[in-house]
């Protein structure tokens, strides 16, 4: 395989969904291309679909591919894509991170087989697979609570040493091991915060960008949140538009995540369906719990649910 390209992932990467029709039985394209556009408009600097945020467990194969290309076909070059690949095979990973690679994404978001989980040797194994059967660059997905698979800092570092591994989405809740990354490791690995909670933390530790599900209900509150923490590294004004962020992930964080990014979707106007099966909507007073804390982020206008 030729040498890897490099891709400068810098801001917020929003983790977006998978739009479907009003019965999720099928895609809506006009959905997903409605996303981009308001994503792209509000200044998020890259989109990460086909990840948890992304229902993509929940696609069959067909839709898995339909829905990268849409993504990148949408994002037209403007802002870079990357797509999230996860297989419970080797191969079938390779197959979909050929694909992604094949249509113009422009990186790749690995989580490795999330049913048995893998050993650490087995881990470096899967990931050097994959990542030599590509040329794009990718971002190791780490979710232990999905995969099994904990790892220290020691460990992500040394995942830096395979070619092409050149970033990290980190959605552990580990602070301590993200800040042991960001500070003493950003030459084997370029650590990404992928735990709402921890996004101001992550993003003032130095993290060089920060992949949020929530930044896809709220991309001007996100956008003006990196501007001010990061570019002008105002803290204290920063502390004030993490408030009602905060409040939003730690919501986002103790429900059932899609079904509460898709229920903040509905609730500003900018519906992407419902979640599959078997997720369920939000009870009715997780609803309006969401409603009040999207109108408190000025949002919505009224609590109403």
């Amino acid at each position: 395989m030729s040498q890897h390209k490099k891709v400068e992932l810098r801001g917020i990467l929003a983790a977006v969904t998978t739009p479907f029709t009003d019965d999720a039985s099928t895609l809506d394209e006009d959905a997903l291309r409605r996303q981009v556009e308001r994503l792209v408009g509000a200044g998020i600097h890259g989109l990460v679909p086909t990840g948890t945020t992304g229902e993509f467990t929940t696609l069959s194969d067909a839709e898995y591919r339909r829905v990268i290309e849409l993504y990148v076909e949408a994002a037209a070059g403007r802002v870079p894509v990357v797509a999230g690949i996860g297989s419970l095979s080797t191969a079938g990973a390779i197959s979909l991170a050929r694909h992604a690679e094949a249509v113009g994404a422009d990186a790749l978001m690995v989580v490795p087989p999330f049913y048995d989980p893998l050993d650490y040797p087995t881990l470096k194994k899967f990931l050097s697979d994959v990542a030599g059967a590509v040329t794009l660059p990718i971002v190791y997905y780490n979710v232990p609570g999905a995969t099994g698979i904990t790892l220290d800092a020691a460990q992500i570092a040394e995942l830096g040493s395979i070619d092409g591994l050149d970033y990290l989405k980190d959605t552990s809740g580990d602070a301590v091991t993200l800040a042991d990354l960001l500070a003493n490791r950003t030459d084997d690995i370029k650590a990404f915060n992928g735990w709402d909670t921890l996004t101001f933390f992550g993003i003032a530790s130095g993290a060089e960008a920060s992949v949020w599900g929530t930044a896809g209900l709220v991309p001007e509150l996100a956008v003006e949140f990196w501007n001010t923490l990061a570019e002008r590294k105002d803290l204290a004004a920063a502390r004030e538009q993490w408030k009602p962020l905060w409040a939003l992930s730690d919501f986002l964080e103790s429900v059932n995540y899609v079904a509460g990014i898709k229920a903040g979707l509905d609730l500003v106007g900018e519906s992407a369906g419902p979640a599959r099966a078997p997720i369920q909507p939000l009870a009715p007073e997780q609803r309006e719990r969401l409603a009040t804390l999207l109108a408190a982020a000025g949002v919505l206008k009224t609590a109403a649910a």
